[in-house]
């Protein structure tokens, strides 16, 4: 999972201060090491890896005592969930649609707390990103949407995915900052 130093948080932040100068709207970048924690998962796998486990004994092995058998079990349940907990490989065994959903809706939570809940109210837009599940969006409100094309935020999460795949993370974020201020200057000139 990507982590950006405190000199890139510290570019970063000023680069959305500079945004904000620089339109009439508002721009939040969020990132996230990971949307959700998903602890679910490492129970759901261990308890599948307990069924499967035990039903090889039973099958391979049927003279083999039941306590021996639940003790082998349990083992094998208690191997996988300990795997699980490191956060990459659980990860991995999330379904995609189930990261989606995670990070879509962080990513509305955040666009309320950045956008909606503030004292001014302005037009704006929250890009989010979500290291761990490789997730990027453009939420942004209606106001805005009614203005730019969602084909000009797709660019935007492209060009972003073109950097970030070359290592260059805190460039990438740099770069998607600077592309989302020029969209939003188009349409609202600072006041």
């Amino acid at each position: 999972m990507t982590k950006l130093t405190l000199e890139e948080h510290k570019k970063l932040s000023q680069a959305c201060s500079a945004a904000e100068a620089r339109t009439g709207a508002r721009l939040a970048l969020v990132t996230v090491p990971v949307s959700d924690h998903y602890r679910l998962y490492p129970f759901v796998y261990g308890g599948i890896a307990a069924v499967t486990v035990f039903v090889l004994l039973a099958l391979l092995l049927p003279h083999l005592p039941v306590r021996a058998a639940f003790v082998i079990t349990a083992a094998a349940a208690a191997y996988v969930m300990f795997m699980l907990e490191w956060m990459p490989l659980r990860l991995m065994t999330v379904p995609r649609h189930a990261k989606s959903w995670e990070c879509w809706e962080l990513a509305r939570r955040a666009f309320a707390a950045h956008i909606l809940a503030q004292a001014e109210r302005k037009p704006g837009i929250v890009l989010f990103v979500s290291f761990g599940e490789r997730y990027v969006e453009v939420v942004a409100d209606r106001e805005v949407n009614s203005r730019v094309p969602q084909a000009a935020w797709d660019a935007i999460v492209a060009e972003f995915l073109a950097h970030a795949r070359q290592g260059r993370t805190a460039h990438a974020l740099l770069t998607a900052v600077e592309s989302c201020t020029k969209v939003l200057e188009q349409h609202y000139p600072p006041r």
